[in-house]
């Protein structure tokens, strides 16, 4: 078995040193410490987990806060944790999943009982309750989004808003002029979701900038949820030639309901996506859309929180640029204007022809 005596010959160090280096206790220079640590991978030194936690006052464990709920896309939630879990393996750490809804006492509960070194934090609200513990916690957290008030908390996030503003410029730019959003569930709304409450306010923002009709439907992602919002979508606004989803869940109802009633896209009516890049790209329709970058999020995260064990003071919050992929599904408004009332059955009538 290497001992730490081995890694000090190695390197050409002290046993001092290469503990000073495990614990973090003294500052060593970057060229001894990358020494060292090029010999402890040589040699595949692994230190005793209990007696490293007891020299270093550290558990080399992560505590990743994910609430899983029912309202929620897990698949894009377990790609950014899998990002989590992999770049914090790099650092050699280990990941504590936490998915309960417990709010504040998690994080009381992980400061309290020192199960991890620091604290990542998803599914963050505008006034998220966990934020008072967490900014009077002494172990250092990085949200996975961004709320009202960060006050001085890290934050890794997409531009939300951002991202809302691009979708309404792309579309207002094809001749645009009354524009629908199928977006989450009611229940993301009501909880103040920081991320969906964002895009809400670049999409309505730059509407109103754009002088463009703008409707904005929650939607949960069943077959029969989607239906029934966008028959309301095309009652209330008849006029509408574009619709922007924020809802993985109801990309594909959506468009088996507009090929059912004969709208074809986007040749009558073009739809925008903010939503994960393989949903838009292998849906029935490929989606032009806006992807939320899972895996630079997760570890940006890490890389954050381990500035901050490093006694680094990374600013406050980055916010990812939003990217727009154009794959087809959007194009010019049509010709006419959705006025056209017979639009819809002339597409029935072609459909089924076809």
């Amino acid at each position: 078995m290497v001992t730490l005596a081995d890694v000090a010959r190695h390197a050409g160090v002290s046993a001092s040193t290469v503990s000073y280096v495990l614990s973090g206790k003294r500052s060593i220079s970057a060229a001894t410490r990358d020494r060292i640590r090029r010999s402890i991978e040589e040699l595949g030194y692994r230190p005793h987990a209990g007696a490293r936690a007891l020299a270093s006052s550290r558990t080399n464990i992560l505590a990743l806060m994910m609430p899983i709920r029912t309202d929620m896309y897990v698949p894009v939630l377990m790609e950014i944790a899998m990002a989590v879990t992999t770049t914090a393996r790099a650092h050699g750490y280990d990941v504590l999943l936490l998915t309960g809804e417990e709010g504040p006492e998690a994080v009381h509960r992980v400061e309290g009982s020192a199960l991890a070194d620091a604290m990542i934090v998803m599914d963050v609200e505008l006034e998220d309750p966990r934020l008072p513990p967490l900014k009077a916690a002494e172990r250092p957290a990085v949200l996975i989004g961004l709320p009202a008030d960060p006050g001085g908390l890290s934050c890794v996030d997409l531009d939300f808003e951002a991202a809302g503003a691009q979708c309404v410029n792309h579309l207002a730019e094809l001749g645009h002029r009354q524009i629908a959003v199928l977006g989450e569930p009611p229940a993301v709304y009501a909880r103040g979701t920081g991320f969906a409450e964002r895009t809400l306010v670049g999409l309505r923002g730059t509407a109103a900038e754009k002088s463009v009709g703008l409707l904005h439907r929650p939607c949960d992602g069943t077959y029969a949820a989607v239906a029934a919002t966008v028959v309301r979508i095309f009652e209330e606004r008849p006029a509408t030639t574009a619709l922007v989803v924020q809802n993985e869940a109801a990309v594909e109802p959506l468009l088996a309901l507009l090929r059912q009633q004969g709208r074809a896209v986007p040749e009558d009516v073009s739809v925008i996506a903010v939503c994960a890049g393989q949903v838009a790209a292998e849906a029935s329709v490929p989606l032009t859309s806006i992807g939320v970058p899972a895996q630079e999020m997760g570890r940006l995260a890490v890389e954050r929180v381990f500035a901050h064990l490093e006694g680094q003071e990374p600013s406050g919050t980055v916010l990812i640029a939003p990217e727009l992929e154009a794959r087809g599904s959007t194009g010019p408004a049509p010709a006419g204007g959705p006025e056209r009332t017979g639009a819809g059955e002339r597409g029935r009538r072609g459909h089924s022809r076809r």
